[in-house]
């Protein structure tokens, strides 16, 4: 004889069967979305960062500066840089 138990559990597996057929035959989207976006992105060329930039980096590296504060000291040590290296007329 059956338990209630058992016979529960061949149901829930036996339906398992049934849903997965179901779900298998969904239609698939129209256009992949996600990779049309990614090839502008491919597209984009980098600048090759310039020796004033790496040694900012590394001296905000060594300061352990990170986030916005990061970027405002990049930006104002990137400045001082460019300043520093214009000739005085």
């Amino acid at each position: 004889m059956m338990t209630i138990s058992s016979r529960a559990a061949i149901t829930a597996f036996a339906s398992l069967f049934l849903i997965s057929s179901a779900f298998a035959q969904t239609a698939a989207p129209a256009t992949p979305a996600p990779a049309a976006k990614a090839a502008p992105a491919e597209k984009k060329a980098e600048k090759p960062r310039t020796a004033a930039s790496l040694e900012c980096s590394k001296e905000a590296d060594t300061k352990g500066i990170h986030g916005k504060e990061r970027h405002k000291f990049m930006s104002e040590c990137k400045k001082a840089a460019k300043d520093a290296a214009k000739p005085k007329t």
